[in-house]
C-alpha cells in the first residue's frame, strides 16, 4: 500500500514539472506574439536581408605598347532558384529533360540523366540558392542565358549568377612579380599594391538575403549602388624587351644551376624601368616568378660597389687613379684579418685604374685606406653623398633599407673600411646599385627608378608620372669623366673583356661575392653580377644582372651574368635604329655620302644610278639596307625570306611604304606612329608572327 502512495506522488510530481513547462512555453510564446511582436518584426527585415558591399573591377595594367600584363576577368557561381514564383511544377516537367541536357553538354561533369536527377531532387527540397557550377566563365554564362527556363528569366526561370573577379596574367611569369598580385585576403603586392589607390575603384552596395547554411543571394529591388571601376595603369615595360631578359636570365640559371637571380634594364635618361625579372629555382628545377630579389633583397653587392668606393676620393682628391698600390701578390693583411684576391700570386705594385679594371680587393682597399685611415667617417659621408644609404623611394611595397654603417655604430670595427671598400659590411639591392650606375651614365643626374608612365580612365590619361631627379648631381664632371674611362676600361682591357661588343661599347663593372648562410662565413655561396651601360659613349640603357648561388661552370660575374647584359644589349641594339645610326655617327671621321632609307634594291638602285651616287653592293637579295660610307651607300642585302612567313621581319629603316608591303604580306595589322623612317617596331624581328596580331611601328 506504501508502495503504490509512493508511485502516485512521483506521477504527480512528473504530471505537475510537465504543465509547468508547457505554460511557461505558452507565455513565452505570447509575449513574443503579441507584446514584444513588433520589435521582432522589425528584426526581421534587418536580419534576413542587408545591404552588403560589391567589389569593383580592378583596372587594367598596360605594357608601354598598350599590351596587357594583369587584368581582371569575370568568373562566376552558377546556382539556381528552384521556387521562383513563376515556375509551375507543370513549367519545370516540360524543360527539365532539355535543360539537363544543355547543362551536361555545356558543362560536361555530369551526364543529362545527373543533371535531371539532382535538380529534381532540389526542386523537391525547395532550395532557393542550389549551386549548379562554380567558376564558370563569361561565355558559358552568355550561353546559360539561352537554355530552356533559364531564358525566362530571373523570378520565372530560377537562374541566379554570382560574380566575381580573379587576376590574369596574359603574359605568364613575364615581370610578374613585379607587376603584382591580388591574394585571397584583398592584400595586394608588386605594383597592384603600390597603384592601389587607383587600380581598386570605388566599392558598390546592393540588396542581398541571408538563406539558410550562411549564403547570401541578391535581391534586384533597384536600390543599390554600382561599384566604380579601377583606372588602368600604363607602365614603362617594354614587353619584347622583357621577353628576351626573362629567357637570357633562364637561360644563365639553368646552366649555372643557381638558385634564383634578377636583371634589370633601364633608361637612363628617365630611370624608366624597361624589363625586370626575378626567378628561383624550384624542386623540379623550373624557375618561377616569386620573389622581387631587385626590390626586396638587399645584400653585399661585392666588387660592383668598388665604383662608389673610388668616386668619393677622385671626388675629394685623396685618391688618383695613377697612384700606385703594392698588392702583395694578392694578400694583404688589416689588423687581424687577411684580404684576399680572387686569384693570388699574380699581381704586385701597380695602379688604381689597373687595379680597378682587374677587380684587385687588395689594390682598392689599400687606395681606400690609405686615404680615409684617420678619418673613416670622411669615407662613408661620401658614399652617403652618392644617396647609397637611403632607399630609392620606387612605388612598389617592401624595399629593402640600405646597410651602411659609420663608425661608432654597431657592428664597426677595425677592419669595417677596407671591408666596405669592396662591397662587404654593406648591403644594396639591385636596384639600388643600378640606380647609382644609372646616374653615372647619366652624366652625374641621378633618376628615380619609375615604373608606372601614366594613368588613365575610360582611355582619357587622369595622371601622369614625370621622371623624378634624386640628385641633379652625384659627383663633379671631372670625376665622372675618369670613372666612365674605368668602366669601359674593365670592358676593353679588364675582367669583363668577354663582353666586348662589334658595333658599340659597352661599360661597366663586374662582381663576385661571397655571402655567408645565415651570418656564417664558413659556409658561404657565390653571388655574380655585373652591372653598366650602354653604349658607352653615349649611354642610353642601363642594366643589372645578379645570379646567387651558381654551382656550375663558373662562378665569376664576367662568365655568369656577363652573358645576359651582353644578350640583352645586342637585342636592344639590333631593334633600336637610333643606336645603330649613333654609333655610325661617332665613327665616322670624313665626308659622307647621302643617308637614304633602306628598302626594295630594285627601287634603291635606280634610284641611286639616276643621282649618280656611287654604290657598293654586299650581296644580292631583294631588299636592302643602306649605309653611308665615306665615298660611296653601301647596299647591303637585307634577309627577309619568303619562305619564314611565320617570323616578324626587320623593317627597321625603311620607309612606310616598303614596311608596310612586307609586314601586311605576313598577315599583321600594323599600326603607324609619326612619318618618315621605321626607327622602332613592337614585334621583335625574328619572333613567331601570329596572323591579325598588330605591329606598332614608329617612323621618324
Amino acid at each position: 500500500m506504501t508502495d503504490n502512495r509512493q508511485l502516485r506522488a512521483r506521477a504527480n510530481v512528473v504530471y505537475l514539472t510537465i504543465v509547468v513547462f508547457a505554460l511557461a512555453i505558452a507565455v513565452k510564446l505570447f509575449t513574443i506574439q503579441i507584446v514584444e511582436g513588433d520589435k521582432w518584426l522589425a528584426k526581421r527585415g534587418t536580419v534576413s536581408t542587408q545591404y552588403r558591399n560589391v567589389q569593383p573591377d580592378r583596372g587594367h595594367i598596360y605594357s608601354e605598347d598598350g599590351r596587357m600584363l594583369a587584368t581582371s576577368i569575370p568568373e562566376y557561381d552558377v546556382r539556381m532558384d528552384m521556387v521562383p514564383s513563376g515556375l509551375t511544377d507543370e513549367l519545370f516537367r516540360a524543360n527539365i529533360d532539355s535543360l539537363s541536357l544543355e547543362l551536361s553538354g555545356l558543362f560536361g561533369d555530369r551526364t543529362p540523366a545527373e543533371y535531371k536527377r539532382d535538380l529534381t531532387d532540389a526542386r523537391h527540397r525547395k532550395e532557393r540558392y542550389y549551386l549548379i557550377k562554380r567558376r564558370a566563365d563569361h561565355t558559358q554564362v552568355q550561353a546559360l542565358r539561352t537554355f530552356p527556363l533559364f531564358r525566362l528569366g530571373r523570378y520565372k526561370g530560377g537562374l541566379v549568377t554570382e560574380k566575381r573577379t580573379v587576376r590574369a596574367h596574359p603574359f605568364g611569369r613575364l615581370a610578374s612579380r613585379s607587376v603584382g598580385h591580388v591574394l585571397r585576403d584583398s592584400s595586394t603586392l608588386g605594383l597592384e599594391g603600390g597603384y592601389d589607390k587607383w587600380l581598386k575603384g570605388v566599392t558598390g552596395r546592393r540588396l542581398e538575403r541571408r538563406l539558410t547554411g550562411g549564403v547570401w543571394m541578391p535581391v534586384d529591388n533597384g536600390d543599390g549602388v554600382d561599384p566604380v571601376p579601377g583606372s588602368d595603369i600604363h607602365t614603362t615595360i617594354d614587353i619584347n624587351l622583357q621577353d628576351v631578359a626573362d629567357a637570357a636570365l633562364e637561360a644563365q640559371l639553368q646552366k649555372h644551376g643557381a638558385h634564383h637571380g634578377t636583371v634589370v634594364v633601364m633608361e637612363v635618361a628617365t630611370g624608366h624601368v624597361k624589363a625586370i625579372s626575378n626567378l628561383t629555382r624550384r624542386n623540379d628545377s623550373t624557375y618561377v616568378e616569386d620573389l622581387n630579389y631587385a626590390v626586396a633583397h638587399a645584400e653585399e653587392p661585392g666588387s660592383t660597389f668598388k665604383l662608389a668606393s673610388l668616386m668619393v676620393g677622385l671626388d675629394d682628391g685623396s685618391i688618383k687613379v695613377t697612384d700606385t698600390v703594392d698588392t702583395k701578390r694578392g694578400r694583404v693583411r688589416y689588423r687581424d684579418r687577411i684580404m684576399h684576391d680572387s686569384h693570388e700570386d699574380l699581381y704586385g705594385k701597380m695602379t688604381v685604374r689597373r687595379s680597378f679594371e682587374l677587380s684587385l680587393n687588395t689594390g682598392i682597399s689599400l687606395a681606400v685606406t690609405k686615404a680615409y685611415g684617420n678619418d673613416p667617417k670622411k669615407f662613408v659621408d661620401g658614399l652617403k653623398r652618392f644617396h647609397l644609404h637611403e632607399t630609392t623611394g620606387v612605388m612598389i611595397p617592401g624595399e629593402a633599407i640600405p646597410t651602411l654603417r659609420s663608425p661608432g655604430e654597431k657592428g664597426w670595427s677595425g677592419v669595417s673600411m677596407p671591408w666596405m671598400s669592396i662591397g662587404y659590411e654593406v648591403a644594396l639591392t639591385p636596384l639600388q646599385t643600378l640606380t647609382f650606375y644609372n646616374a653615372v651614365a647619366n652624366n652625374g643626374r641621378m633618376m628615380q627608378p619609375q615604373f608606372v608612365d601614366h594613368i588613365s580612365r575610360n582611355g582619357k590619361v587622369i595622371e601622369e608620372f614625370a621622371p623624378k631627379v634624386i640628385d641633379p648631381k652625384i659627383c663633379s664632371d671631372a670625376t665622372l669623366d675618369i670613372v666612365h674611362g674605368l668602366l669601359q676600361g674593365v670592358v676593353d682591357s679588364g675582367t669583363a673583356m668577354n663582353l666586348r661588343a662589334a658595333h658599340f661599347t659597352i661599360a661597366g663593372k663586374t662582381g663576385t661575392a661571397r655571402i655567408a648562410r645565415n651570418g656564417n662565413y664558413n659556409d658561404v655561396l657565390y653571388q655574380a653580377s655585373f652591372v653598366g651601360y650602354f653604349p658607352a659613349n653615349a649611354p642610353k640603357y642601363s642594366c643589372i644582372v645578379v645570379v646567387n648561388g651558381p654551382t656550375m661552370s663558373g662562378i665569376y660575374g664576367n662568365v655568369v651574368a656577363g652573358p645576359v647584359f651582353k644578350e640583352i644589349a645586342d637585342k636592344i641594339y639590333s631593334n633600336r635604329l637610333e643606336l645603330q645610326q649613333g654609333t655610325l655617327l661617332a665613327e665616322a671621321t670624313g665626308p659622307r655620302t647621302p643617308v637614304s632609307l633602306s628598302g626594295h634594291s630594285g627601287d634603291l638602285r635606280t634610284a641611286l644610278e639616276g643621282l649618280k651616287v656611287p654604290v657598293t653592293y654586299e650581296g644580292e637579295g631583294e631588299w636592302a639596307t643602306t649605309l653611308a660610307g665615306d665615298t660611296s651607300v653601301v647596299l647591303k642585302a637585307r634577309g627577309i625570306p619568303a619562305d619564314a612567313m611565320d617570323r616578324v621581319p626587320n623593317v627597321l629603316g625603311m620607309g612606310l611604304r616598303d614596311a608596310l608591303y612586307i609586314l601586311e604580306n605576313r598577315g599583321l595589322r600594323v599600326r603607324i606612329q609619326g612619318n618618315g623612317m621605321v626607327k622602332r617596331q613592337s614585334l621583335t624581328p625574328g619572333s613567331r608572327a601570329l596572323e591579325g596580331s598588330t605591329i606598332v611601328i614608329e617612323l621618324t
